[in-house]
């Protein structure tokens, strides 16, 4: 019985219960300190199976494989094969299952995706596409991809699973208590995202107790049309002097169960520290409890990976402006493989205000292929917003799509028979929107009537896909006033047709009415109104107009749907844009041509080499760090802290700082002057620890605000940091550990500094850790993300 089979056939009158915690249960069991837990799958297979029949006697109707972490980065120095491991794991829950399923557990590879990190998209699912073979090829039924962080490698772990398997695929990701994940991602991203992609069901698992992810599970029920799945872990952990406990117990984790099922989750399970108690109490606690039926919402939404753009009764706009057609400098960047114009203009239009940013890249002589997919990462480097890849290569459409971090907007599908062929699947298989041009093989209309008869064609071509038509944008096409006057008002009558008789969604390319006419912008500006009247939802618009801007914030006012008018007040008072201007760092074109702070702040990676050079001819090395980089970076702190921005962007100015560093490093040493120092750092993921996602973050951070940093990397020895505070005469250790299993490990190495008498402090970070937590174990600070490590570090080194 495949998972689809058992929610039709039991989800209608029964909750459907996964296993607890498998760490937790080999804790239990006496689980060494640095020991891999799946390599047990080999060397103590009867204790997995043991474990597994707790939970399917305590009421588990799926058991999840002891496979969490057995991906070929972690197993490249094991004496056992991935393949050894991921066998063993399936064959024991196999033996036991009986009826049950058997659920192949698929975590995240402990490695931070590109651009933030090293690890490529390609590289990510290459890794997941081995686990999910070997998988299916040992018996599992199930594929569930849990505990991710990054919705980018959410995405590759998906797609391996699709394409390289037939088993249904379920994916939960794993949240602060700021209501994003580690990357950024809130609830209503996931969802769309993943339901884009297939999923069979998605969720949320680990992260926090029951309590606390209460308001992130309310949110992803508002959103999600498929069943919703909660692992919460048994609260929150402490540590006892021994071992790692947890705040709730069974019978209270069990209220918070029954309440998640009465608000409409419908898959449950339990992740660090729960075990057979917490399944049994809650599978009990829903007995008499029907579930809730899923109801399929109605949301036409585009994404980035952090942030999420609902068509909804407010006007928004697509900027349009990097597209070649009549930029000559644009093209030669093209054809050179540069992405410096794309990306400055990525910037520029979230400035002005564009909710998607339209991508094209389209020139004959180059590869369109390779040059898509390089311009959709760069632009994803710098700013959030979600992209419309336009072009008419469905090549190019499907490379795009396929590195996309998100739910793109796919640019275009018409009434042509052989293009909705090659473009729906693509739309599909990445679960993005489509812009729909009410054209076909017989050309563009000439009357309303006809333009809604070709997108009605195209909406019900795309149900055979399974594609809804909330994830359809139709544009109707604005003629020419200077060509074809008598029918720029058709466009506008075909508008509300497709509004009033499809109900979807509309986009249209306003600036095409005025080709050829003089003052293009008074055309522009009384069709935009026409439009927007008739329903236009995105038109796509040049974003450093404002007097279109002006037109649209207008409209939203006048409709009714900007309510109270408060974001009109917001922007148009003089008062808060002279509060804005304060508040962001200003840009200096005097000096240099974008200040090297602002270059920073935006992450123009490619401009920060230039800029510091150009400053060097007027400035001191120390001065530049001190009146430019620090600020910048302070800056972009602040909008962390805030939420302004999240971690990519917080990573991506850190390594635009690196540009600038190298070239001050390198002036001063021709000078032969010391290369700046503010203090030496020990870094090291803990024994047994093999992520060290937080422990990068934190260096790159450090390194930028000049701190030098010794990092001995992941699952390092306690002797080995002993030896390396002696051998550098350290002053400060930050220490991090991912995993509740090896916080024993960071304890034991706080002791061995200790007792070494060495006069070192020490910070601790991690996913398991709290500020009591860390004090129960012995260490001087708690950083509970990078920004506040670095204010550690200027405690010790610069107060």
């Amino acid at each position: 019985m495949i998972f689809k089979d058992l929610l039709n056939n039991k989800l209608n009158n029964k909750f459907i219960f996964f296993d607890g915690a498998m760490g937790t249960m080999l804790q239990k069991e006496g689980l060494k300190v640095g020991e891999l837990p799946e390599t047990l799958n080999i060397t103590n297979s009867e204790t997995i199976k043991r474990i597994h029949k707790q939970y399917i006697d305590a009421g588990a109707d799926i058991i999840i494989t002891n496979t969490f972490g057995a991906n070929e980065l972690k197993y490249s120095t094991s004496e056992y094969s991935v393949e050894d491991v991921i066998t063993a794991g399936v064959n024991n829950a196999r033996e036991v299952a009986d009826d049950k399923l058997v659920a192949l557990d698929i975590g995240p590879t402990g490695q931070i995706m590109e651009p933030s990190g090293t690890l490529s998209f390609e590289t990510a699912y290459e890794l997941f596409k081995k686990q999910v073979i070997i998988g299916e090829r040992a018996g599992a039924d199930v594929i569930l991809i849990e505990t991710m962080s990054d919705l980018y490698e959410a995405k590759a772990a998906i797609l391996a699973a699709k394409e390289n398997s037939s088993l249904p695929v379920l994916c939960t990701m794993t949240f602060q208590e700021d209501g994003r994940t580690l990357m950024g991602t809130d609830p209503k991203t996931m969802v769309f995202v993943l339901e884009g992609l297939g999923v069979d069901a998605l969720g949320v698992n680990c992260s926090l107790g029951p309590k606390e992810l209460m308001p992130i599970v309310e949110e992803i029920l508002k959103y999600a049309s498929i069943p919703v799945m909660v692992q919460p872990n048994a609260g929150l952990p402490r540590y006892d002097g021994e071992k790692t406990v947890y705040d709730i117990k069974a019978g209270e984790f069990a209220e918070y169960i029954k309440i998640m099922a009465q608000k409409g989750v419908r898959i449950f399970g339990g992740c660090c520290g729960t075990d057979p108690e917490f399944i049994n109490k809650s599978s009990a606690a829903l007995k008499g409890i029907s579930p809730l039926k899923t109801e399929i919402k109605g949301f036409t939404a585009i994404t980035s990976g952090t942030d999420t753009v609902i068509l909804d009764d407010k006007v928004r706009f697509i900027g349009e402006r990097i597209n070649p057609t009549g930029k000559k400098h644009y093209k030669q960047e093209l054809k050179a493989k540069s992405v410096n114009y794309i990306q400055s203009e990525a910037v520029k239009q979230k400035e002005e205000g564009a909710a998607v940013i339209d991508l094209n890249v389209g020139l004959p002589e180059i590869d369109e292929v390779e040059m898509i997919t390089k311009a959709v990462k760069a632009i994803q480097k710098v700013v959030q917003i979600p992209i419309s890849i336009d072009s008419s290569n469905p090549e190019a459409i499907e490379a795009g799509a396929r590195i996309y971090n998100g739910k793109p907007v796919i640019n275009s599908v018409n009434g042509k028979e052989e293009t909705m062929k090659k473009i729906f699947p693509i739309v599909k298989k990445y679960g993005g929107c489509v812009i729909a041009l009410t054209i076909d093989e017989n050309g563009i209309p000439s009357s309303a009537e006809g333009r809604f008869k070709i997108a009605e064609k195209i909406v019900n071509e795309a149900k055979k896909y399974r594609i809804d038509k909330k994830d359809i944008i139709v544009d109707c096409l604005a003629l020419t006033a200077s060509a074809q006057q008598k029918e720029v008002l058709e466009t506008v009558k075909s508008i509300e047709l497709v509004k009033e008789r499809l109900g979807v969604k509309t986009t249209l390319g306003v600036s095409n009415v005025s080709y050829g006419m003089p003052r293009r912008e008074i055309l522009n500006r009384a069709f935009l109104s026409i439009a927007l009247y008739a329903g236009l939802n995105l038109p796509i618009i040049n974003g450093a107009d404002e007097e279109m801007k002006d037109t649209i914030d207008a409209f939203n006012v006048l409709s009714n749907t900007d309510k109270e008018g408060k974001d009109y007040i917001s922007k148009y008072s003089d008062r808060k844009n002279e509060a804005n201007n304060e508040k962001k760092p200003s840009v200096d074109n005097k000096e240099n041509n974008k200040e090297l702070k602002q270059i920073i702040i935006d992450g123009m990676e490619e401009d920060a080499e230039a800029s510091t050079e150009e400053l060097l001819k007027i400035k001191e090395p120390l001065e530049i760090v001190n009146n430019y980089i620090i600020p910048a970076l302070d800056y972009v702190g602040e909008q962390y802290e805030e939420k302004e921005i999240f971690l990519p962007q917080l990573i991506q100015s850190a390594e635009t700082v690196k540009k600038s560093f190298s070239v001050i490093k390198k002036n001063m040493l021709a000078k032969g002057e010391d290369n700046i120092d503010k203090g030496k750092i020990v870094l090291a993921t803990v024994k047994g620890d093999i992520h060290d996602i937080g422990k990068n973050i934190v260096k790159v951070l450090l390194e930028n605000y000049g701190f030098k940093v010794i990092d001995l990397g992941k699952d390092v020895p306690i002797e080995k940091v002993v030896e390396a505070v002696k051998e550098h005469n350290i002053k400060l250790v930050g220490l991090s550990a991912l995993m509740t299993t090896t916080v024993i490990s960071m304890k034991k190495t706080i002791e061995a500094l200790r007792e070494n008498n060495l006069q070192c402090k020490v910070f601790v970070g991690g996913a398991v850790l709290n500020e009591e937590y860390a004090e129960m174990i012995g260490a001087d600070f708690y950083a509970k993300d990078a920004r506040e490590s670095v204010r550690i570090a200027e405690k010790i080194f610069v107060e």
